[in-house]
């Protein structure tokens, strides 16, 4: 069964921690020095966050599935929609062993599907940054190449 994965970027985790614990009444089920994630049922969500010092707001949404056969499913999808993808295999990231694959929507907002194989003791490893920082130039010069060929002239 799939769930909506959103993880934020926030200046204070334990002020974040508290409002959100209240809010869905449950407390996050990893808390980590720098993170949080809570795995609700109603909805059925992970909630996740990261303390950091600048860019604060939403950083990604994705849709987090339980099987090899419901992730390749969902990454068909995300080629059908024609946008630009990168995969990441077997990955530590935020925490947790995944299977991911990285796209991004019209407007830049970036998507990911994934599947957890295990805990990590990390939150990211080096070939995970290496990969969201190539697919991420790959859709820079994606958009450039739209914005030079875009024919619409309002508010230039």
């Amino acid at each position: 069964m799939k769930r909506i994965h959103l993880h934020m970027i926030v200046k204070d985790l334990d002020e974040s921690i508290k409002f959100y614990s209240t809010l869905f009444g449950a407390e996050p089920v990893v808390k980590k020095d720098d993170y949080a994630k809570w795995m609700l049922e109603n909805p059925r969500v992970n909630f996740a966050m990261t303390q950091r010092d600048k860019g604060f707001g939403i950083d990604h949404f994705g849709i987090q599935v339980e099987t090899d056969e419901e992730l390749r499913e969902t990454e068909q999808r995300m080629k059908d929609a024609g946008r630009p993808l990168a995969e990441v295999d077997d990955v530590q990231c935020c925490y947790s062993r995944i299977e991911q694959t990285f796209s991004v929507d019209p407007q830049g907002v970036n998507w990911e599907a994934f599947r957890t194989l295990g805990a990590s003791p990390l939150y990211c490893d080096s070939k995970q940054l290496f990969r969201s920082v190539e697919f991420h130039a790959k859709v820079a010069v994606q958009k450039s190449a739209a914005a030079a060929t875009s024919d619409e002239s309002c508010c230039k």
